[in-house]
């Protein structure tokens, strides 16, 4: 036995929440990563700027450099205090470092302790200058140096002097934390902005749902009427129409339940009515048993039949919800439903004539056996004694079409009219029956996507029998 599983309230998904989560997810993803690239870009900035002030510090130092001494006692000297760096430091929060080292390497000024630059210059750089920048550490603390090569020359002898300027990184630090939470909190900001203008967009696009919501919850169990999709959205539009569809089709079936059952109540009135007064009648001893007991079953005959069309009338409304319908050859169910109506034939010594040929149909045997008994029983009732029968299942494009043809009188203006509606034979004809083969025949017809017609047919002017004609789709191979 399958379990029907329902959906709890605590389980559903809240359209809303799916919008906002579609719509801010990415947009924080965006801002996040667009966060780290501006902070990154920013950064460089600033390192650009800074390093900027230590190639300048390195070029003041450069100027002060000079060669003392002559020929080969030549050397580098300088003439250089800390107190003349502090004009480049922005603030206390930083120190600068330097070291000047001469032609052949040695030390000229500086810090001693500073790490001797042993890299080489770029290929091509920011400046005109050879100048490059690195990280490193002094003392522990980690510096960033600029390293420059100045050209000093004298009366007798040139040379390049390697000059070395390091910073600590308090500043840099510090203006690197200010850029992040600047950029943090404009950055938060916009997210607040975006997220407001989601959630009010997301509520007033979300509005006409919950008034349809509403507006279905406050209707009458019964009330089918169709949604009103004019002030929908284009998007929720679908969803409405086929809800209209949905309840037309409900307030279809339950219109032919009402049906159903006011008419089954009427017509098994009249039998049940009709078998208790024969029973009362019998027991009173008013006739004589045998006859009584085949007025009984005469008349229980006839209510099994009605039972049995009422039954059938309402299994051609299933026909109308099923999708998967079997592939079914008409002619052999033909020659089936011929055979066991043949005693009625023979007892009216009709001249009955039978031509079919293979015709594939989408529809189940049984339907189409109760289509082909209702209208040959009905042309059998109305066909006089020794009167022509004849039918014919053919193929015409791409429709099959089943023809019966009786010798009956056909049928007038006044029965056209309410031809197929059940219950509407004429009560005083005798034979007339429960009045519902022909509303069954029509119900197939529609369920099949067929179509019906009873035409009289005309010989000389006068009405030789009526053609009953079925016309369905030939089935497509799958």
């Amino acid at each position: 036995m399958r379990e029907t599983r329902q959906a709890t309230p605590g389980r559903r998904v809240s359209l809303r929440r799916q919008l906002m989560v579609g719509i801010l997810l990415p947009v924080l993803l965006f801002v996040g990563f667009n966060t780290v690239v501006l902070y990154r870009q920013m950064l460089r900035a600033a390192d650009t700027a800074y390093d900027r002030t230590l190639l300048a510090t390195a070029k003041a130092i450069g100027e002060q450099l000079a060669i003392e001494g002559q020929g080969e006692q030549a050397r580098l000297s300088g003439k250089l205090s800390y107190a003349a760096l502090e004009a480049f430091e922005a603030d206390n929060r930083s120190r600068l470092f330097y070291r000047v080292t001469g032609f052949a390497g040695e030390m000229v000024a500086g810090f001693p302790d500073l790490r001797p630059w042993d890299g080489r210059m770029p290929d091509r750089g920011l400046y005109a200058a050879l100048v490059n920048f690195y990280d490193d550490d002094y003392q522990g603390v980690p510096v960033r140096v600029a390293v420059l090569l100045q050209p000093v020359s004298g009366t007798e002898r040139q040379g390049m002097a390697t000059i070395q300027v390091a910073e600590t990184l308090e500043l840099r630090q510090t203006l690197a934390r200010q850029i992040l939470l600047d950029t943090l909190w404009r950055q938060a900001g916009l997210v607040l902005v975006i997220a407001a203008v989601v959630v009010a967009v997301v509520h007033r696009v979300t509005r006409p749902v919950r008034a349809l919501s509403a507006e279905l919850a406050s209707r009458p169990e019964n009330d089918l009427r169709p949604l009103d999709a004019g002030l929908a959205p284009r998007e929720i539009a679908p969803l409405i129409e086929g809800a209209n569809l949905h309840m037309a089709r409900l307030s279809e079936l339950l219109e032919h339940q009402k049906r159903f059952v006011r008419d089954s109540s009427h017509q098994l009135r009249t039998p049940l009515a009709v078998l208790k007064t024969q029973v009362q009648s019998a027991l009173r001893g008013d006739v004589e048993p045998r006859l009584a007991l085949e007025e009984i079953a005469q008349t229980v005959q006839g209510a099994t039949e009605l039972a049995n069309q009422m039954l059938a009338l309402a299994k051609v409304e299933q026909l109308r919800s099923q999708a998967d319908i079997p592939l079914s050859d008409w002619a052999p169910i033909v020659h089936t439903v011929a055979l066991d109506l043949s005693a009625l034939v023979a007892d009216k010594s009709l001249d009955f004539e039978l031509e079919t040929q293979a015709t594939p149909v989408r529809a189940h045997e049984w339907s189409l056996r109760e289509l082909t008994r209702n209208l040959l029983h009905n042309a059998v009732r109305h066909s006089p004694p020794g009167g022509r029968l004849a039918i014919r299942l053919a193929l015409h494009g791409t429709r099959a079409e089943l023809c019966i043809s009786d010798a009956g009188p056909g049928i007038s203006a006044a029965q056209r009219e309410r031809l197929f509606q059940p219950f509407s034979t004429d009560a005083t004809d005798p034979g007339a029956g429960s009045g519902l083969g022909l509303a069954i025949c029509l119900g197939i017809v529609q369920a099949l996507h067929g179509q019906i017609t009873l035409e009289n047919r005309v010989e000389q002017g006068r009405i030789s029998g009526l053609d009953a004609r079925v016309a369905l789709p030939l089935a497509t191979p799958d």
